[in-house]
């Protein structure tokens, strides 16, 4: 049965859940079991109300009857004084808003539409039960509402249902054809509309070929911020630009910023927010094209009636995430990618100096700010994300923040394993920086069977945050390491660009090296190693166990090999074209970032593939590839397919699946290790 993180109208005495949460490293009493899996909650989308007094968020957990995740509403006091849950069942509701004022809120639930799609419903703060709002045939995407209540702009994405249930035939002229999830992209394109909500009426705001996405009401009411690419062929391009647009119908959209950078662009999930005044408008700006999801995400702001972009987080090399006003207006929130932590910053309006309001070993995962206050969502090692308050007045790395919500209380009966920070010297001679997990009560100078885990993107990182599948991995006897090698985000742009176009060369070597430090620290046994990541994990899997033969397993899921095949058969042509150029011009290119399948002969490591069967991001047919290679060569090899599931897995039990699947290392480092994984399903 899963546990209810706090039940309605309860009163819980903030001391109390910090006191509970630091002890859960110290108080556990058994290993960490695959089961545990449907017991873990995630807490998300903090947003204070208009008065800062109370946040609505989401708490979202397993239903395991259905085999799906659900999410609930809840709302809580910024004094830590009371949490109350608000949605109940088994249907997910998220993206929570305060609708207009602190007495009312808002979600997006599919909850009884039977084609599964989003639509908008409305609660009051006093209870009772939600109102549905909208009944859009193909769902809403997005939302924001005018300050006063009475209207709420809508991302609505054109119909593309039939009138009929017969199939047809799929019709496509786009340069960018497909899309994970979204699957094959004809010309419906993402608009706004504005529904009043009390006459239910529903007018379209926008339209062309092209997406507007993100939008955001200003404090004012009199102008609705979008983020949009406008081009002749947005396809080609990345270059997203902030409009704004009068809440009238007929009016017509002004352009903000004009440049050839990614303005506010919506992958990064980073909204352009309004200051408390209207006047101004903060956001994230990217790169050119040319340097794709290499680029540094800076800090700027755009004066809403239009004039030069300001950068005002100077020239600090680092990206930012999620930026937030105060409510006063003096000070812009975020938070800050550096070196294995999301930190919280603030920057002032005219900018500055980055000032560091909560530093150290963490990850801010969500910033959220009104009136006089703050909250965050953030994890450590060993605690999952959790909703805090902050107190304004923290000074630089200091660590005033209230928790607020005690999610996963199951896990005070769990031994977590801590990670420590470590420094290697790659082949070059660069010092790369990871991270080190010991098994759970493993005895020290003994050396264990050791994973290298390799983390997507590739512009990502390894963090001080909560990860389930090292924790997994190390209840059931496996040290583990995790480098941020050249190419991840965290620690410039230099360093993240530096594979640009050269993938599986140096980051392959700062990974080792991670290797050959646990090795000469006596923490690796050499003879038991394996590695294994998804995504852009998946990929460098391919290119280690290519270039080098000491591991005795590998996982790799979701990744390609063959990165020619990838040219029209999956989402990244506009990707691939800026980096490598095209193939028929620039074969080397490609040829040389394809070793893996083409040297396939040169691989030894028995390897389990794995992917989902509807993944349009990298494809089933990458790892079908390297699988068909290794079984003719007579490798030890096994796929597994998970049928329609996209790039991330989001079934449960098929999720639970996955850590199962870690059995795979312990059948080939040694059966006392990893051999509990299996039996714990």
């Amino acid at each position: 049965m899963v546990s209810e993180p706090l039940m309605r109208g309860a009163v819980v005495a903030s001391a109390c859940i910090i006191a509970s949460s630091t002890a859960v490293a110290q108080q556990g009493s058994r290993p960490l079991a695959i089961g545990d899996m449907q017991r873990l909650h995630q807490v998300s989308d903090p947003r204070l109300s208009p008065s800062g007094d109370w946040i609505t968020y989401t708490i979202s957990g397993t239903d395991s009857a259905h085999d799906r995740a659900n999410g609930d509403i809840w709302l809580a006091r910024w004094d830590g004084t009371r949490a109350i849950r608000m949605t109940y069942g088994t249907e997910d509701e998220h993206s929570p808003q305060f609708a207009g004022s602190d007495h009312a809120i808002s979600f997006l639930s599919a909850r009884g539409d039977p084609h599964d799609s989003d639509q908008l419903w409305l609660l009051s703060t006093e209870g009772g039960e939600a109102h549905k709002l909208t009944a859009v045939k193909d769902g809403v995407d997005d939302y924001s509402w005018s300050p006063d209540g009475k209207r709420v702009v809508l991302a609505i994405r054109d119909s593309t249902a039939d009138a009929d249930s017969a199939p047809h035939p799929i019709v496509l002229d786009r340069y960018q054809f497909k899309q994970d999830i979204e699957g094959y992209l004809d010309n419906h394109r993402v608009h706004l509309w504005l529904l009043d909500v009390a006459t239910q009426s529903l007018t379209q705001l926008t339209s062309g070929d092209h997406d507007e996405m993100m939008p955001e009401w200003s404090p004012d009411g009199s102008l609705i911020l979008f983020s949009s690419k406008q081009q002749p062929d947005p396809d080609r391009s990345d270059n997203w630009d902030l409009y704004v647009i009068a809440p009238t119908a007929g009016a017509a959209a002004r352009q903000l910023t004009h440049n050839d950078l990614d303005d506010s662009d919506p992958q990064w999930e980073s909204r352009a927010v309004w200051s408390p005044d209207s006047k101004e408008i903060a956001f994230l700006q990217g790169g050119p094209d040319s340097l794709l999801y290499f680029a540094l995400q800076r800090l700027a702001v755009v004066p809403a009636a239009g004039g030069p972009v300001r950068i005002v987080s100077a020239s600090l090399d680092r990206s930012f995430v999620h930026p937030a006003w105060s409510g006063d207006g003096k000070w812009i929130y975020a938070q800050l990618e550096d070196d294995g932590s999301m930190i919280l910053v603030r920057v002032a309006r005219e900018g500055g100096a980055v000032q560091r309001v909560l530093d150290g070993r963490r990850v801010v995962s969500a910033v959220t700010a009104a009136a006089a206050h703050v909250a965050i969502v953030q994890s450590t090692v060993t605690l999952p994300d959790e909703l805090f308050a902050v107190y304004e007045a923290a000074g630089a790395g200091g660590d005033s923040t209230r928790q607020l919500t005690d999610a996963n209380p199951w896990l005070r009966e769990v031994q977590l394993a801590d990670q420590e920070p470590i420094a290697a010297k790659s082949r070059d001679g660069t010092i790369v920086h990871g991270f080190l997990m010991r098994p759970v009560g493993h005895a020290s100078g003994k050396p264990a069977p050791t994973i290298l885990r390799l983390h997507g993107g590739p512009v990502s990182e390894w963090e001080n945050g909560f990860e389930l599948s090292w924790q997994m991995l190390a209840a059931h006897g496996f040290a583990v390491i995790g480098m941020n090698p050249r190419g991840s985000s965290g620690r410039g742009l230099a360093w993240a660009k530096a594979i640009y176009a050269h993938w599986g060369e140096k980051d392959v070597q700062d990974v080792l090296a991670g290797v050959d430090y646990a090795v000469a620290h006596g923490i690796a046994d050499p003879k038991r190693l394996g590695v294994g990541g998804w995504s852009y994990g998946g990929e460098l899997t391919d290119y280690v166990i290519a270039s080098d033969t000491r591991f005795k397993a590998a996982i790799a899921g979701a990744g390609i090999g063959n990165v020619l095949a990838g040219f029209g058969t999956d989402q990244y042509v506009r990707e691939y074209t800026d980096e490598l150029g095209v193939p028929w011009k620039h074969l080397d290119a490609w040829l040389r970032v394809s070793y893996p399948f083409l040297h396939a002969d040169r691989i030894v490591t028995p390897t389990l593939f794995m992917a989902g069967d509807q993944d349009y991001n990298v494809p089933l047919q990458n790892s079908e590839q390297m699988y068909q290679a290794l079984r003719s060569l007579g490798v030890e090899t096994q796929l597994v397919i998970y049928p329609g599931q996209f790039h991330g897995l989001t079934r449960p039990s098929f999720l639970a699946d996955r850590l199962t699947r870690l059995a795979w290392y312990g059948a080939h480092l040694g059966a006392e290790a990893g051999s509990n994984a299996a039996a714990t399903h």
